[in-house]
């Protein structure tokens, strides 16, 4: 992409954004120009690392360390910053999209610090910290040579894959996962793995030229830029390049004066124009970090989403069942089994077992949908014989946690060599959202038949989500199978609805759902039943803390 000029078209005319309120740094003024010089660069000496003879050993240093989990532990919770799958409405569709803030400033500058600290004080669970630091473009065998001798412009717009950064970003504001690239500092390249990201409440994207290029400052709703003098950043910029990716002071300098500072003169200072609010002192400015969070509440409330149950119920009322449900067969043995576990007065020990023995049937009744080819084989008296063979790639299971994943056993006494993968799916107590807390499923599951399993489904809010997730992971609807013991009407509606090609499969379908959205007469709450746990008082049919909805 070609850089644009430092007076770009998208620049507006009127003067630069007003500074963000500022505590007072210039000297006293009893103090001589060359005193205050001096103290400053005390100070300033204070921060550089102890330099000797000998080069720091190369740490390797990542955009985005895969060891490091998705996690934000601050003095008040924990915030999840690999996102997650937005809620759906009753027709499974996103109705507003994640507000996105760019932080724009020089090299060094504290963009991410301030970033973390605009995270901790919004006091949401779910955010995205998106680095533009990983889109850093594939270097050419001579452009590696030249970033070995600090001789190549990482400073510069063409450095950076904008094509895949707006994309990225267009996919996180509607809640979709994307596949994030990981740079490696220390051999300049990007790691062959790459790393999963959701879209969440707010997505906060940073980097040096976070305002240079038009269409994506289309996708940022607020635009910050975090001003900090440059001796400050020349002086971070040397400590980290020195002591974290092992580099030479000499070399360090020689980057910064060839690339880095000719860059932000001519890139990205300009952008300032461009900011909604500037950020003196970076991180160092508390009322400005106030201010944005203030706004930001401001726009999450009148962006603010609700999982509508009572629309999920209506919304499909008296209409028949869909053609993708299928019902295993009421025989007296499947009733004689669904009256003992649906006993209240049935004993732990008879739950576990005649539950074991539906879910057998249920899963040998779903991979009768399957699809199988004709095949001949030789039978040990040499005779052909015209049989069935499965004709897809491979069998994968999905349970939900934690009711799901008793169905596992199950599964894998019919499917051999099955691969299995998990979703944790909770709901928000405050507002009643579902929402995705933990994810681990198989490589290469997009060229699978997935076997989604949850042993209630009321609402379908935890099933609509899960299914949300495979398709986010390529898996095609039509290969998805939703497997459960008991569901109500209402979740088979939904989920069917927003997933028309989701094969959904169940032992029983119970009629209706009370007003705290239980199925009825339903099960009780099986996980509870099953695992020998406390039983919620109301006798819910849905997990107390994770959702089988």
């Amino acid at each position: 992409m070609a850089a644009p000029p430092a007076s770009a078209d998208a620049a507006p005319s009127s003067p630069p954004p007003p500074a963000a309120p500022d505590a007072p740094g210039a000297c006293a003024g009893g103090q001589s120009e060359t005193a205050c010089e001096d103290r400053n660069a005390g100070s300033l000496d204070r921060l550089l690392p102890t330099v000797g003879t000998r080069r720091s050993p190369r740490k390797r240093t990542t955009s985005q360390c895969k060891s490091e989990p998705p996690l934000l532990r601050t003095s008040k919770r924990t915030i999840y910053t690999a996102g997650r799958p937005p809620w759906y409405n009753e027709h499974g569709t996103q109705s507003k999209e994640a507000f996105a803030i760019g932080l724009g400033g020089g090299s060094a500058s504290g963009k991410t610090t301030v970033a973390r600290m605009i995270i901790e004080a919004l006091d949401v669970p779910w955010v995205v910290l998106l680095s533009m630091d990983s889109f850093y473009k594939v270097l050419t065998q001579q452009q590696q040579e030249q970033a070995a001798h600090n001789d190549f412009n990482f400073d510069h717009p063409d450095a950076f894959d904008f094509d895949l950064i707006i994309s990225t970003l267009k996919k996180l504001k509607q809640g979709r996962s994307v596949q994030v690239p990981i740079y490696d500092f220390t051999t300049h390249s990007r790691k062959k793995d790459w790393k999963t990201l959701y879209g969440a409440n707010v997505i906060i994207f940073e980097g040096i030229m976070a305002f240079a290029d038009k269409t994506l400052l289309e996708l940022l709703d607020m635009r910050i830029f975090v001003d900090t003098d440059s001796d400050i950043r020349l002086v971070r910029r040397l400590r980290r390049d020195i002591s974290e990716r092992g580099r030479d002071i000499e070399g360090v300098i020689k980057q910064y004066h060839k690339f880095v500072k000719p860059a932000f003169d001519q890139y990205i200072q300009p952008t300032m124009r461009l900011a909604d609010i500037v950020v003196p002192r970076g991180s160092g400015n508390a009322v400005a970090i106030d201010l944005i969070v203030q706004h930001v509440h401001s726009q999450l409330e009148e962006r603010e989403l609700r999982w509508d149950m009572a629309a999920l119920a209506s919304a499909h009322q008296c209409h028949p069942l869909p053609q993708t449900l299928s019902v295993l067969k009421s025989t007296p043995q499947v009733r004689g089994m669904h009256t003992i576990i649906r006993d209240r007065e049935t004993s732990r020990d008879e739950f576990i077992f005649y539950s074991k023995r539906l879910m057998r049937l249920l899963i040998e009744h779903a991979l009768s949908f399957l699809p199988f080819q004709d095949c001949v084989v030789q039978t040990p008296q040499g005779q052909d014989y015209a049989g069935k063979c499965y004709a897809g790639k491979q069998i994968t299971g999905v349970s939900i946690l934690r009711a799901g994943e008793t169905m596992e056993p199950a599964l894998r006494a019919v499917c051999k060599d099955v691969r299995i993968g998990t979703i944790l799916i909770q709901t928000n107590q405050l507002t009643g959202e579902p929402e995705l807390h933990y994810l681990r499923l198989p490589k290469d599951i997009s060229d699978d038949h997935v076997i989604l399993m949850d042993c209630t489904v009321s609402t379908g809010a935890a099933a609509m989500m899960a299914v949300r997730v495979l398709l986010d992971h390529d898996v095609p609807e039509d290969k998805i199978f939703l497997l459960s013991l008991l569901m109500a009407e209402m979740g088979v509606h939904s989920v069917a609805y927003a997933f028309p090609r989701v094969r959904i499969i169940t032992t029983a379908v119970d009629k209706r759902v009370n007003d705290l959205f239980r199925i009825i007469p339903g099960i009780g709450n099986f996980g509870d039943r099953y695992f020998g746990t406390d039983a919620v008082p109301d006798g819910s049919d849905e997990e107390e803390v994770a959702s089988t909805g």
